[in-house]
């Protein structure tokens, strides 16, 4: 059983990293409560803004660390 997933946005665009993230929240399994997201920000903030905006009724939060390159999205419990 995993709780955690990790989806690597590097080399995307925007668009083709909004459908990343869509496709993996849609056949999210039940348990997974966090997913990391990899974006990068050595070559530019763009998929991070992307990341940072991104909306979808399962995310509870979001969580930015001292990593710039990856953001935290907390998914809600049922």
């Amino acid at each position: 059983m995993s709780n955690f997933l990790q989806i690597d946005l590097h080399g995307h665009t925007a668009d083709s990293a909004k459908r990343q993230l869509d496709a993996a929240l849609k056949h999210l399994a039940p348990d997974v409560r966090e997913i990391k997201v990899i974006h990068g920000y050595h070559q530019g903030t763009s998929l991070r803004e992307v990341v940072r905006r991104y909306r979808h009724p399962k995310i509870e939060r979001k969580l930015s660390g001292l990593n710039q390159g990856a953001t935290i999205f907390v998914i809600k419990g049922d």
